[in-house]
């Protein structure tokens, strides 16, 4: 058992760094997780809309989902 946590352990020490000259490649916009606004804005609108709270997101609404 001591051996697979050393070796998982081990696997922690191979985590590279950026370098400040490499984030300019990280900041492009072809790099973000969500590339479509216009789903973000609909999954944003669908979760306050499921959680019936104002102010989460900017916007207000019910759980009924009516604006």
């Amino acid at each position: 058992m001591w051996f697979f946590a050393l070796l998982v352990l081990q696997g922690c020490s191979l985590v590279q760094t950026v370098e400040p000259w490499q984030k300019g490649n990280l900041a492009k916009p072809e790099m973000t997780f969500e590339d479509d606004p216009l789903e973000r804005a609909y999954r944003e609108h669908i979760y306050t809309s499921k959680e019936a709270s104002a102010g989460g997101s900017s916007l207000g609404g019910g759980g009924c989902g009516c604006n």
